[in-house]
């Protein structure tokens, strides 16, 4: 691999962990909110992104639960899919790609990928339904307003793992005839 590519691939990895340390940043802020708006609700305008939802939890516990465990899940499995990526990139041998890891580790980033943008999705719609009767949700939308891009992002990842995946059989098989 060439000095330019060797380049941008660090500069790729240094930029993932960036990301994944902001997302952990944003997964532990929600986290604490959330006992925060159970336990002292008071303190939630000096928290992080000043999620309120204290009249949700006022009207229904179970709607209260049930949107903040999707705020949760999305970002938890944000922070999880570039901890997988950074992994991939630490572990993955750039002269001799094609290998088992790393297809797997393609598919299991197609998997946490499509799973963020189908929970974004559903919260979406959630959201939609819970505006319908009466909740106030527009301070929601910030955490998925992007679930077809995790979808479509998902879905070519997944194409492109079942490539890697061809390749590594035939790179298993000419490994054999030699």
């Amino acid at each position: 691999m060439s000095k330019a590519n060797n380049t941008v691939f660090w500069g790729l990895h240094i930029v993932a962990w960036i990301f994944f340390v902001g997302l952990c940043i944003e997964a532990g802020g929600l986290l604490v909110n959330f006992f925060f708006s159970i336990y002292k609700p008071e303190f939630i305008p000096n928290l992080y992104q000043k999620l309120d939802l204290t009249d949700i939890y006022k009207d229904s516990k179970w709607v209260f639960f049930f949107v903040y465990s999707l705020i949760l899940s999305i970002s938890m499995s944000k922070a999880y899919l570039f901890y997988v990526v950074i992994m991939l990139m630490l572990k993955m041998d750039l002269s001799k790609p094609f290998n088992t890891f790393v297809e797997r580790r393609f598919f299991k980033i197609s998997y946490i990928t499509l799973t963020v943008g189908f929970f974004s999705h559903i919260a979406n719609q959630v959201a939609k339904k819970l505006a319908y009767y009466g909740f106030v949700t527009d301070n929601l939308n910030q955490f998925w307003t992007d679930s077809q891009a995790f979808i479509l992002m998902g879905a070519v990842i997944y194409i492109i793992a079942t490539i890697f995946k061809k390749g590594v059989d035939i790179q298993n098989e000419n490994d054999l005839t030699v």
